[in-house]
């Protein structure tokens, strides 16, 4: 690797951001540092060939791009803006491509604050599954002029193969966050379809696998369908109920802005906080049809 190279940053080693920047370190020929607040994803990254860092302000201070991957926009503004942050370290950062399924509004609002400081901020929020981020195949909408997308599409290149450039700032989190939205609204139709089937005597799997090959077929289906509904299997460390909450809350608030009555996705809300409710808050969300099962109760 080349010292003059641009210096990249990563920011959050979690369950899509650890297979994220290995890929980042593996294909992009650029130096990237890395933190997390867990330091066994950064020994890793540090054996892909990432420079292992003990904190953000290590980071700011080596790369001009940072990437995060965070768990929501509360640590997003902790980490560019907060006590020992981006901004406060003075570093060599440019530009931060957040990459966390972030609050619009907020993502906006952070993109000013981080001009004042002669900092870009672009939104570039992932989508498809754990395997997607570790081969790299990715979808990531983008919110930024072509300009700036232009200018870290190369790296992005290194996470997805679906970079997707949305409109000006935030507008990459908008595109995301109603994509979640209707994934979490189609697992509550196939829940609710497995759990008919079943009571009428069919094998869920069964059902799935015959739905599958007809006009419902869907990613969605054919992904927590099959493998979670089907299989009764809801792992943690997966994308957990409180995750999905979050999500669907995103696009609800979206919905209230635009006047929106999104009644569908409200019955999806509710029964995602029902589901935790019950005590399953870190099990990958599909377990919601646990609560369909026994009548919503």
């Amino acid at each position: 690797m080349s010292e003059t190279k641009t210096p990249l940053g990563f920011i959050g080693l979690g369950v899509m951001g650890e297979p994220m920047c290995a890929n980042l370190v593996r294909k992009s020929g650029h130096p990237v540092y890395v933190t997390d607040i867990s330091p066994e994803p950064v020994a890793r990254i540090g054996a892909l060939g990432g420079r292992a860092c003990a904190s953000i302000v290590e980071v700011a201070q080596s790369a001009e791009i940072v990437f995060l991957s965070l768990p929501s926009i509360v640590q997003v503004e902790q980490v560019c803006t907060g006590p020992g942050g981006l901004v406060e370290a003075a570093g060599r950062v440019r530009i931060v491509v957040d990459m966390s399924t972030s609050d619009v509004t907020r993502t906006r609002q952070l993109a000013e604050t981080l001009r004042g400081h002669g900092i870009l901020l672009i939104d570039a929020p992932v989508a498809r599954m754990r395997e997607a981020a570790r081969l790299g195949t990715l979808m990531i909408t983008v919110g930024a002029t072509q300009k700036d997308y232009d200018s870290v599409l190369p790296y992005l290149s290194c996470m997805g193969t679906d970079v997707l450039l949305c409109g000006g700032i935030g507008n990459g989190q908008v595109v995301k966050i109603m994509n979640n939205m209707v994934v979490f609204m189609t697992v509550h139709a196939l829940a609710e379809a497995i759990t008919i089937g079943r009571s009428a005597g069919v094998d869920g799997a069964l059902l799935l696998d015959a739905l599958s090959k007809g006009s419902a077929d869907s990613f969605v289906l054919r992904n927590p369908g099959q493998k979670a509904l089907a299989a009764q299997t809801f792992p943690e460390k997966t994308f957990p109920t409180e995750y999905a909450i979050k999500d669907i809350l995103l696009a609800l608030e979206l919905a209230s802005q635009g006047d929106v009555d999104a009644r569908a996705a409200k019955l999806t809300h509710d029964l995602l906080e029902r589901t935790r409710a019950a005590g399953y808050v870190k099990e990958y969300y599909p377990v919601m049809v646990k609560l369909i099962e026994r009548g919503y109760a």
